[in-house]
């Protein structure tokens, strides 16, 4: 039996949320958004989710205003995705999450990834405050960087996987795209990619 979407005869703020971001994947999409992953392939590779659930929890976000698509700088044709204003508001929410499960299902060896202030470089609390400087650090100052508990880089690591073994500020694209050399036209009259030689 398929259960609903939604949650019929409630009708507190905490169910109209979780109509939007409470199904399975949906927040380790949205955490993976705030570290900069953009495109529909670095999410599916990262996550290990299958791509229809990908497609359908990526749409849910999406008509709610969560995420929005649009083209892929510098390449014109590929469409990424990123945060809303109103998904940059799940900030909070998501940290917090973070911080519970580090408290009370700790990886071996202590977090697999720590939040830093980007001004200081001192670790946020719990409440994302700086423990340097007392501020408390908006999402586009956080840096997540690698905490003791994160494994080795493996070769066979996804992209994702292996970008986030370095210091990386939250927002900011994880993965920079491949850019294509400009079209030229060969010799022949047919169009080809790259430098003529």
């Amino acid at each position: 039996m398929t259960l609903p979407r939604d949650y019929r005869g409630q009708t507190c703020a905490l169910a109209r949320s979780m109509e939007i971001v409470g199904e399975r994947w949906t927040l380790l999409i949205l955490r993976d958004a705030f570290h900069g992953v953009r495109r529909f392939g670095e999410f599916a590779a990262h996550l290990g989710v299958p791509r229809a659930v990908l497609t359908d929890r990526l749409t849910t976000l999406t008509g709610a205003g969560v995420l929005e698509r649009r083209p892929e700088p510098g390449t014109g044709r590929r469409e990424v995705y990123g945060l809303t204003p109103k998904g940059v508001a799940l900030w909070p929410a998501v940290r917090a999450l973070t911080a519970w499960g580090e408290e009370f299902h700790a990886a071996d060896g202590g977090p697999r990834r720590v939040f830093l202030h980007a001004e200081d470089g001192a670790p946020l609390d719990a409440d994302g405050r700086c423990t340097g400087c007392g501020t408390a650090v908006p999402v586009a100052d956080v840096v997540v960087a690698p905490g003791p508990g994160l494994a080795p880089p493996a070769p066979d690591d996804d992209p994702v996987t292996a970008a986030l073994a370095r210091p990386h500020r939250l927002l900011q694209p994880l993965l920079q795209p491949l850019l294509r050399p400009p079209l030229t036209t060969a010799p022949s009259g047919r169009p080809t990619r790259g430098p003529q030689r």
